[in-house]
């Protein structure tokens, strides 16, 4: 009998060494993750539409629990065809609203956009009094998005990072201009080039972004 109850002291001290060891074990870890340093400032490369691939710039502010944080990209890209040459630039700016207090995991995103593009129309028809003439005529396509995204980024030093959302805009359905080629003046309205993720309400917006955390 003695033996037995020798037994269960034995048992029952190493049970609570064994819990005191985890709960200590759990306050440890809570303690080092609440020592995790924030990385305020993001600078990397997205890719994806409608910015194909361009640069992007985060900067967290310590406000709000490190909830809010400014963000400027910018890209710009060519795209031609036979028809159509196409000079793209897109920049867009904002803030992202973190869920927690690290400035990473999920985001929803709030933004302005603004798209600049010289496009180049080829084999346009000149014609006036009997005479034509066949040639090409540049001209300019600006107009702006209000972008609603949600994403989600890493921690650490090194960063990946997802966003999708929709941007808002009014596109027009062509563009009318007015070009002059030997001597000769002529008005046209040419549908707009297919841009990626471009329609009449707005554009789509996807994109995976990597960089550098400090």
């Amino acid at each position: 009998m003695k033996t037995l109850f020798f037994y269960l002291i034995i048992i029952t001290t190493l049970f609570f060494n064994t819990s005191i060891c985890y709960s200590q074990s759990d306050e440890i870890k809570d303690s080092s993750l609440d020592t995790i340093k924030v990385k305020y400032v993001n600078i990397g490369v997205k890719v994806g539409i409608p910015n194909l691939i361009g640069g992007s710039v985060e900067v967290l502010l310590p406000v709000l629990g490190n909830r809010i944080a400014p963000y400027f990209d910018y890209s710009g890209f060519n795209i031609d065809t036979d028809q159509v040459g196409t000079k793209l630039s897109y920049s867009e700016y904002g803030a992202n609203l973190y869920f927690n207090k690290k400035g990473n995991g999920f985001f929803v995103s709030l933004g302005k956009a603004k798209f600049d593009a010289n496009l180049t129309f080829n084999e346009l028809n000149f014609s006036n009094d009997g005479n034509s003439t066949t040639d090409s005529a540049s001209t300019n396509l600006n107009f702006n998005t209000t972008n609603i995204k949600l994403g989600i980024k890493t921690g650490g030093a090194f960063y990946f990072r997802f966003e999708i959302g929709f941007g808002l805009g009014d596109i027009p359905d062509a563009i009318n201009f007015t070009a002059t080629s030997n001597g000769i003046t002529e008005n046209f309205s040419e549908e707009i080039p297919a841009i990626p993720g471009l329609g009449q309400g707005g554009i789509l917006i996807g994109n995976i972004g990597f960089g550098l955390a400090f």
